[in-house]
């Protein structure tokens, strides 16, 4: 009798162990459905700003006015161009994102019409070293203003 009473507990607890993986599984799932979105938000103590499928922070440059990028030679080493952005992550609109072709032949990512920059000095995920950077550097919001200007 012993035995049937141990063998159904186990049995139970087998049971409600798979149920609670499986649910726990699902909302990992759903919590990151857009993981794999190139360009998602993440929050900041700067806010809600634009990032890379990794995390990287993204940047636009005022002297571009939301049109073509003006950012080359020693700016482009410090600044490097986004390139290939084609699905957006949740609250970004994806009818903002776009590309711009730069003189030097390259395409580059846009986000309401602000061609896409990483900050060379941004070491990790994360960083935003370069927020604010000679008052013409900004990250963006997800309706793709500057942040802070």
């Amino acid at each position: 009798m012993f035995q049937r009473i141990l063998a159904a507990l186990a049995a139970a607890s087998l049971l409600i162990a798979a149920c609670g993986d499986s649910d726990e599984s699902n909302t990992a799932d759903s919590a990151n459905s857009n993981d794999s979105a190139d360009l998602q938000l993440s929050s900041t103590d700067l806010g809600d700003i634009l990032v890379d499928s990794e995390g990287n922070t993204l940047y636009l440059f005022t002297p571009d006015s939301q049109g073509e990028s003006t950012c080359y030679d020693q700016c482009e080493a410090n600044w490097p161009v986004v390139t290939e952005m084609s699905t957006v992550g949740d609250g970004l609109d994806a009818g903002l994102l776009g590309t711009t072709e730069r003189t030097d032949g390259v395409v580059q990512a846009t986000y309401n019409d602000w061609p896409l920059y990483y900050f060379a000095a941004d070491a990790a995920p994360g960083d935003t070293a370069g927020q604010g950077v000679n008052d013409v550097w900004w990250v963006m919001d997800a309706a793709g203003n500057a942040v802070g200007q």
